[in-house]
This record gives structure tokens, sequence and C-alpha cells, in this order.
């Protein structure tokens, strides 16, 4: 069983096609869990953000996974299978552990070197362990990219400036209306996007936030936070969004909604009202939300600027050092060889651990007869004629154990593993049964993984 990722990202397609392919977390869940029905897939984890969608999935078949997985995101998102995979990338096996360490790491995001993307496969994993899709295999992979892109944030500048999504796109904002010291903001949401541009508006020494959100509780919080940070703040519920507007300098917008939550009327009504000089003083805002927060036509109003993902995308400030991407790159192509030649040995483990005891199952027979053929050897000799049989058996095979585990770390070990049991003659069933004999529990759970998603698939099934 290999891991198979399939994917869309800002790199593979434009806005327009990421917003259909767009989903929140019960989306996921119901995504992963009809990909899972598939006798073909083991494990499944889906992470999806503002610039990507991905399924990594542990298959049976390359050819059968991928189509299971391609067919369920069609249905999503009411593409046809065609459509789709004209903006979908693929990787398999080592392909997609290199691939899902550049993202944790920040190296393929839209700001390179941003951090947020590091807590959102944090999420999406923690999404998967707590519905029971993740097995051994994507566990370790999940956990040992996070620690990779932990390293490659501590190890390297990449992150230096502190760069995101948030942080550009007020960037670009404050270029236009040279600064936004004293300005007034809105922003648009009240989760951990809404939580951190308010915090950049802060710093960037706006003189008033408004934060608008469905949800008026979550609004009050977060403009209880920014309180105490010293910017005054109001909170409202979004009836209340086109005044706010027509307060705001600046807004961002970064929801969830499923469709425009800052409609033409709104924008119109904001700029009759506010009566700014459109030349002197234009409306910049942010659109982070995917699928889109603003109705697309806001952007053809004159005084007015919208600043989207695609606006960020090509934003020179959005790209790191070169030195540090490269640094962080060299982390990555370690960190991938390491994983991989674990992995490897990992995998001849359970052979070597079947010809021992294949061994110890022939020294045992051969002991055996020997005391049927001479009963007179007494305990102390009898004792002694094992002891020294069980060293030589040891003996012979130390070498050829740990040679076979150094070779199986190298590209193409496994064959290793192969030639061991035909020349041994172990049967694959018995290598089997040493393999799942030996997987461990998951994290601090007492169950196998790989078992409970097994039943979990089950469950559903009846």
């Amino acid at each position: 069983m290999s891991v198979l990722l399939f994917g869309v990202s800002h790199r593979s397609a434009p806005v327009s096609v990421l917003e259909q392919l767009s989903t929140d977390e019960s989306d996921q869940i119901k995504i992963v869990d009809r990909v899972l029905q598939s006798p073909l897939v083991t494990e499944a984890m889906m992470l999806s953000t503002c610039n990507r969608v991905e399924v990594y999935a542990v298959v049976e078949a390359f050819h059968g996974g991928l189509s299971v997985i391609g067919q369920v995101l069609s249905e999503h998102s009411g593409m046809s299978m065609a459509d789709l995979t004209k903006h979908a990338y693929v990787r398999y096996a080592e392909a997609a552990v290199e691939h899902l360490f550049a993202v944790a790491s920040g190296l393929d995001s839209a700001v390179i070197g941003e951090q947020q993307v590091l807590g959102q496969v944090r999420r999406a994993y923690a999404t998967a362990e707590a519905h029971r899709t993740v097995g051994r295999v994507l566990h370790e992979l999940a956990q040992r990219a996070l620690a990779v892109g932990k390293r490659v944030h501590s190890e390297t500048a990449i992150d230096a400036a502190g760069a995101s999504v948030v942080s550009v796109a007020l960037g670009m904002a404050a270029a236009r209306m040279a600064g936004l010291d004293g300005k007034t903001a809105t922003v648009i949401g009240a989760g951990s996007m809404g939580a951190l541009s308010a915090a950049h508006l802060s710093r960037a020494g706006v003189s008033h936030i408004h934060v608008v959100n469905r949800s008026l509780p979550r609004a009050q919080r977060l403009a209880r936070k920014i309180r105490e940070s010293g910017t005054r703040a109001e909170a409202l519920s979004l009836d209340r969004l086109p005044a706010a507007l027509a307060a705001a300098d600046v807004v961002v917008s970064c929801t969830g909604a499923v469709r425009p939550v800052v409609s033409l009327a709104d924008v119109h009504y904001a700029l009759a009202t506010a009566r700014r000089d459109e030349a002197v003083q234009p409306l910049a805002i942010c659109d982070l939300g995917m699928p889109r927060d603003v109705d697309p036509a806001v952007a053809g109003l004159p005084g007015v600027w919208v600043i989207d993902m695609e606006r960020i995308q090509h934003e020179p400030s959005a790209r790191a050092a070169a030195t540090d991407v490269d640094a962080a790159r060299h982390i990555v192509a370690a960190e991938v060889a390491t994983y991989l030649a674990g992995q490897r040995m990992a995998e001849v483990t359970p052979t070597v651990t079947a010809l021992r005891q294949r061994a110890a199952e022939v020294v045992e027979a051969e002991l055996l007869r020997l005391q049927n053929r001479l009963p007179g050897l007494d305990n102390a000799q009898r004792d002694e004629v094992a002891r020294t049989v069980h060293r030589v058996v040891d003996k012979l095979l130390h070498a050829p154990t740990v040679r076979i585990k150094q070779l199986a770390s190298s590209p193409g070990g496994d064959s290793y593993a192969e030639a061991l049991r035909e020349l041994f003659e172990l049967d694959q069933t018995a290598v089997d049964a040493v393999a799942t004999a030996g997987e461990l529990p998951l994290a601090a759970t007492e169950f196998d993984a790989s078992t409970r998603v097994r039943s979990r698939k089950h469950s559903a099934a009846e």
C-alpha cells in the first residue's frame, strides 16, 4: 500500500476553480467518508485551505484509488472529471511524501514561508484522527510533516518577516493608502483569520476596528480582545455591514461563507454614504475568503481597490529570500530521504523477524530430536548444547539481518526483503502475521488506528 495525493491549488488552478472545490469542515468529513467507502482506500485525510484542496489516501492500487478520489471531488464540486483533472496534480509514494513536507514548511504557499499552513495541516490531521480515518501510515506521515515544518521555521529565516496572506494583503493596502495609521477598519469574520487580521491592523496603527460577524457573541469576543490590545473596537451583526463599510477606509473579509457576503449594493451604499474623495481616499477591500466573500463586480467600481488571492500571488513581498527557500528545500529533501529510509527499514523488519522465528523453530525441533536420540544427557549437558546451538544460529543470522536492514534503507530496498523470503522459503502469510502483530497504537490511544479505520468502515456499511 502507498500514499496517493490528489490535489488542486493556486499553482494549478485559477481562483474560480478553487471556489468550486472549496469546502468547510463538514464537507471535508463527508468527502473523506465517501472516499473510504471504496475497498481500494484504507486511510484518508483532507487538507483544505484558501489556496488548496488536497486528499491524501493510502490506496491498494494507484489507478483505482485515483479514480475513487477524483470521482468524489468531481461530484462535490459539480465539475466534470475532464475539467477537474485539467487543474489537478497527482503525487504517489515518495512524491506524495515530499509534497506534504513542502506544504507543511510553507514552500508551496501563495506567501512563501507562511506559518499558518502548518496549523492548517495540524487541524487536517486532528480532524482525520478524531473521525478515525487515519491509520499507521498517514499518522506517521502527518506527524513527520508537522515536525519538518517546525524544523524549517526554526532553522531558516523563511518566515523572518512574519509574512502571511493577511500581512501581504494589508501591506499592499497600506502602500496604496500611504499607511494605515489613524484609519478605520472593518473586519468581516471573527475566526482565526479575522483575529490575525485584527492583530495586524492594530499593529499598523488603525484607530478603530469594526468586527462584523454572523454570530454577534463571537464578534463581541474578538472586539474585546482588540480593545485589550489598546485599539478601539466595536462588534456588529451582519445586518449592519453596509454601515460598517461606509465608515471604513480598509476592509478585510475572511469568512467561511459559501457565497459573497459583500454585495455590489452594499459597497454602492458605502460609497454614497461616505462621500469620500475616491482619488485621495480609495476604499481598500482585502478579500481573503475562499470562495470569495466579495462580489467580483465590486472590483469595477471607481474608488474601490480589491485585493484578492490572485493579486496576492503576484505580489513580490509574498516571496521569501532565495537563500532561505534553498535552505528550506535542503531540509525537506534530507527529511524525505530519512523518512523513506525509515519506512523501507520498517517494511523489511517483519521479514527479518519471521526469519528469526523460523530459525528458532528449527533449533527447537532439532533439540527435541537430539533429546529423543540421546536420552542419557543430563540437564546441564542438554542446556549447554541448547545454548551452543542458539549461539551458532544467532551468529550466522546476525550479519545478514543487520546488512539486510541497511540495504533496505536505500531506494529499491524492498527487493532485498523479497530475496530473503525466497532464499529461506519464508511464507508471506507468516511475514504478514508478524507485521500485523507489530502494529503499535497511535498517539495516546490504546487501539490500533488502522483497526479503527476498518471498524469504522464496517460500521458505516451496516
